[in-house]
């Protein structure tokens, strides 16, 4: 995107807040707007300021990060939150990126992997990693009951019955952790094509980004297919 971009950073701990704030205030390209100290304070500064960006802390008083996300990105709009979180299977996490949370990141990453998330969502991408995302996707599916378990799945599996052959294939490299170029390379397309067929894809599953595809081709059973461009260890973000 062109210009500064425009974020706000909503922990409850102020330390993390004022670390959080001078990285991100040593980039030029970037200038934090709002603090936050708890979700409804997040909330009401992304009304206040209309960031690009938010950095949300998953566990904060009064309304906790899944509950702020959900207002922020209600109806799909808002801007791309990365959430923030000490546990690589904190089932808040998913429920998170479940109402539209573009990605998240683990506290104790270095600096600058908080300015490559800021400049990753900003653009429109997702970003997390592929192997802590198939973990807690994993982890989180295990919980609940038969019954919930399979009313997920059947509802995945629905959903992904209205993809094309082709669509699916996208989909499934998707949900495995490729990279645009990592799809592109696996199934002989050039970069624009799969850009043309994961907008198809999102528009056809109602899912505001690639990260809730990922989640339906897990609920689905679906998630360990194959692979795509190599050990998912291996790749940053899920773009």
């Amino acid at each position: 995107m062109d210009g500064v971009i425009r974020v706000v950073v909503a922990d409850d701990d102020a330390l993390v807040r004022a670390g959080l704030v001078l990285i991100l205030g040593a980039d030029p390209g970037i200038e934090v707007v709002a603090e936050a100290g708890d979700g409804e304070a997040a909330v009401a500064a992304v009304r206040a300021h209309r960031p690009d960006v938010v950095l949300m802390d998953i566990r904060m008083p009064r309304m906790d990060g899944l509950a702020a996300t959900e207002a922020v990105r209600a109806g799909g709009a808002g801007p791309a939150v990365v959430v923030l979180t000490t546990f690589n299977t904190d089932a808040h996490v998913l429920g998170a990126l479940r109402a539209g949370a573009s990605g998240f990141l683990l506290k104790d990453v270095p600096p600058t992997d908080f300015l490559n998330a800021v400049r990753t969502v900003a653009r429109g991408e997702s970003m997390l990693s592929p192997a802590v995302t198939t973990r807690l996707i994993g982890h989180v599916l295990r919980g609940g009951g038969d019954t919930e378990r399979d009313r997920r799945a059947r509802r995945a599996r629905s959903a992904l019955a209205a993809l094309s052959d082709r669509e699916r294939d996208v989909a499934l490299a998707v949900g495995r952790g490729g990279s645009n170029a990592d799809i592109a390379r696996e199934l002989f397309m050039s970069v624009p094509t799969v850009k043309t067929y994961v907008s198809r894809i999102l528009g056809k599953l109602e899912c505001d980004n690639r990260v809730q595809v990922a989640i339906l081709v897990h609920e689905a059973g679906l998630g360990d297919a194959g692979s795509a461009g190599g050990p998912a260890g291996e790749r940053g973000s899920v773009r």
